[in-house]
């Protein structure tokens, strides 16, 4: 297996690379293969492993030069910058930075086997999540604030995240999981063809708040394996209030719509394990501030009842919601279990009917 001083990235020793490993690992697989998935009860919704190739691995081998002029016209974009919905029109090839705070290369702040993630991407050796610093949105309540708002990390050359890649695959993680990557998508383009030649073969997530540009998902058509966009707010005033993007809802909704398009609803291996397709997030809001119903119908009207989704209760005050509760207060307590079963009740009223339930703990 790889170290990180073979990768020639030893200033991420101790920082950045967190290499856990959750626990008893073999219990954890005894329990995945012992118990039959419930997410693939259906035929319909499996993926023989043994017949399964990565969609950046058939776009490359199908045209490199497809491939290479994707990355070519994702780099453009930098110039003048439309990465994403912000359109803040600087120069990041000249290192220049606006609302998302990231010039011409990608900080990372992390990369490790993650265990919190849905069970079908985490399995028994976890997701290779790939943590990018900084954001395209503002959300005061953000779980990651110190990632997000802070910025800590460090910068990657393509190369170097290419590397980090592989290190994660030989770690045995089953996908690479991009964790923020709504504004450095042309970065991540650029490694991935280098990471193809070093030998990468895992499923890609891309896992997103769904600000996204058209732009970028056309890029990543033909590469993306798993989308996991978190649909957070419906309501435009408080999605302004909330993460200074006004235009969030309607973004949002077109881009969840052009991952489906691209890659369909979810469908698993015969381990359980996320090979393709849409997993929708969506984080129960304190005080039904997200309009969980509004959210649902869409879903399930607009993309699909076949939709898989993880409708999560871990909402809790973080960030500037902790340093100004007053002008936050309707968000300024966790969720309540009452609250939580509700937008499960909302769902279900909806048609929506694959839910994500977490099997092991």
């Amino acid at each position: 297996m790889l170290s990180l001083f073979d990768i020639g990235l030893e200033k991420f020793y101790n920082f950045n690379i967190v290499i856990t490993f959750g626990g008893d690992g073999s219990m954890i697989a005894r329990i995945f293969r012992r118990q039959p998935p419930d997410c693939i009860s259906d035929p319909k919704w499996f993926i023989p492993r043994k017949e399964f190739i990565p969609a950046y691995i058939r776009t490359y081998e199908f045209d490199k030069h497809i491939f290479e002029e994707k990355v070519e016209r994702a780099i453009q974009v930098l110039e003048k910058c439309e990465v994403c919905p912000r359109n803040c029109h600087i120069n990041r090839l000249e290192n220049r930075t606006a609302v998302c705070r990231t010039g011409r290369f990608a900080y990372v702040a992390s990369a490790f086997p993650h265990f919190g993630e849905e069970d079908c991407l985490r399995g028994w050796s976890g997701s290779g999540t790939i943590f990018f610093s900084f954001c395209n949105l503002k959300c005061v309540f953000c779980q990651n604030f110190d990632i997000s708002w802070e910025g800590n990390g460090q910068v990657l050359t393509a190369s170097e995240l290419a590397k980090v890649m592989i290190y994660l695959q030989e770690s045995g993680c089953h996908n690479i999981n991009f964790v923020t990557p709504e504004h450095v998508v042309p970065q991540i383009m650029e490694a991935i063809p280098i990471a193809i030649d070093m030998g990468l073969r895992l499923p890609i997530v891309y896992n997103t708040s769904a600000y996204d540009s058209f732009h970028s998902l056309e890029i990543m058509n033909g590469i993306v394996d798993i989308y996991m966009p978190d649909l957070k707010f419906w309501d435009r005033e408080l999605s302004f209030f909330y993460m200074a993007a006004r235009d969030y809802p309607d973004v949002a909704q077109a881009a969840i719509k052009e991952m489906h398009r691209q890659v369909g609803p979810l469908k698993f291996d015969e381990n359980g394990l996320a090979l393709r397709g849409i997993l929708v997030r969506h984080l129960v809001m304190p005080n039904r501030v997200a309009g969980a119903r509004e959210i649902f119908r869409f879903i399930a009207n607009d993309i699909s009842r076949d939709t898989y989704i993880n409708i999560m209760d871990q909402y809790r005050p973080e960030g500037r919601v902790l340093k100004l509760p007053e002008k936050y207060k309707d968000i300024n307590r966790s969720t309540n279990c009452v609250e939580y079963e509700e937008a499960l009740k909302l769902a279900r009223e909806e048609g929506l009917y694959r839910f994500d339930v977490r099997r092991m703990q």
